[in-house]
């Protein structure tokens, strides 16, 4: 599977400007979040919420910038988490808004924690539904269970696909059936299901038909269901009608809230990364440029997914020269892909990444000692800010405390 490719979307906030110049102070390598395509595509989140009734919510995996958050909960009901760290992030951060949280499975020493911060918890397996339900039930919080309805809609990467088989996200309708009891089942206010990754609302709509089919008799009663992720509902070509056909078919026939939790959607072409060229050479038939930034570090997804990010000012028609651009790092396969431009690259030459505001700032690491870039915010007057800047003790630190 490759991300959906537009070359010119991710930087139509960086239309009638000159970015080079704009960027040209900045110190590189440098993540810089977009205020204007965040407010984009929460404008257009509101809407569907508006139109239907339902509830987005952010879900931090994606992005967890949090000085954002009081921009974003103009937006969204809330935020999705995956444990513990990111449920206390949504709730100091996003406070008034509803936590939700999902995990594979909770630890027992963690969880009276979670509670303390988590409006809905949603369990991975009957086993914890049964074990930790009561006591979230105790507190008053909403429970649900992940289901697995073994509907691909996916091509590609197993990796990124919840119903691959062997899957280890959400119970399918044979364990269901098989491991519920009635004292259990009476715990459950709610579903989730989440099978989609970047993907467009016929896809929804296909995954729905297959739950329906399949639990559709546990569905009545229920006070909401979750499409979890992976709808790429901000992205030029959704099909926003029909995501709201599904979602208002889902809450008039059952009379439920429906909450859905993409991540990518919420911050889609609002963010870039800013790197320079370090060095330029030949080998073989490659022309190559080594940046000082690195896909293994600061953009992983584009060789876990894989994909070729979208770069400013390059393959576009007439331009020619070829260049395979890589990073610093002692990895052979730190390649961030190839490229056609205009002409020779130069040290010092700055290149724009765009679409990196996702899966970017909370995933990087410090592989080969690499230096994390700063994180900055290009607010609508086109100011700059600088939200964050890292050095040696951040590379140092998460690795040890030194004795004093």
């Amino acid at each position: 599977m490759t991300r959906h490719k537009d070359t010119r979307a991710p930087f139509r906030q960086l239309a009638n400007l000159d970015p080079y110049s704009l960027f040209a102070p900045i110190k590189t390598p440098s993540f810089v979040l977009d205020e204007a395509g965040l407010i984009d595509d929460g404008e257009i989140l509101k809407k569907v919420q508006e139109d239907t009734g339902c509830r987005i919510l952010l879900a931090q995996k994606a992005f967890s910038n949090f000085n954002l958050y009081p921009l974003l909960e103009r937006y969204v009901a809330g935020t999705e988490a995956s444990g513990l760290y990111e449920a206390r992030l949504g709730k100091e951060e996003m406070p008034g808004k509803e936590v939700h949280v999902f995990c594979g499975a909770y630890r027992e020493e963690e969880f009276p924690e979670i509670l303390e911060y988590a409006d809905h918890i949603v369990f991975n397996s009957v086993h914890q539904l049964r074990k930790y339900g009561p006591f979230a039930k105790a507190k008053g919080k909403s429970v649900g269970l992940r289901i697995n309805p073994e509907c691909s809609t996916q091509v590609g990467h197993d990796i990124y696909n919840p119903c691959a088989p062997g899957s280890r996200l959400g119970v399918t309708l044979s364990n269901f059936e098989k491991e519920m009891d009635a004292e259990t089942l009476s715990l459950l206010d709610g579903i989730h299901f989440h099978t989609l990754c970047q993907q467009n609302s016929p896809d929804l709509v296909t995954t729905w038909n297959a739950v329906e089919r399949k639990f559709g008799k546990y569905l009545p009663g229920l006070k909401w269901i979750n499409f979890g992720g992976g709808h790429h509902i901000t992205r030029d070509d959704y099909d926003i009608p029909l995501l709201e056909q599904c979602i208002r078919h889902v809450m008039e026939t059952y009379h439920v809230m429906v909450y859905l939790e993409p991540g990518e959607a919420v911050v889609l072409n609002a963010g870039y990364l800013v790197t320079k060229v370090l060095d330029t050479f030949d080998n073989g038939p490659y022309h190559i440029a080594i940046l000082d930034t690195s896909a293994a570090c600061h953009m992983p997804d584009v060789i876990e997914m894989p994909y070729l990010p979208p770069l400013y000012d390059t393959d576009l028609e007439g331009y020619n020269c070829h260049i395979r651009l890589g990073s610093q790092t002692c990895l052979s396969g730190d390649v961030i892909g190839d490229y056609r431009f205009a002409g020779p690259l130069k040290e010092n030459d700055l290149l724009i990444f765009g679409d990196m505001a996702l899966y970017t700032t909370c995933k990087t690491n410090t592989f080969n000692g690499m230096p994390l870039p700063d994180i900055l915010l290009l607010h609508q007057d086109r100011s700059i800010e600088k939200l964050a800047s890292f050095g040696y003790e951040d590379f140092k630190y998460r690795l040890g405390r030194t004795k004093r």
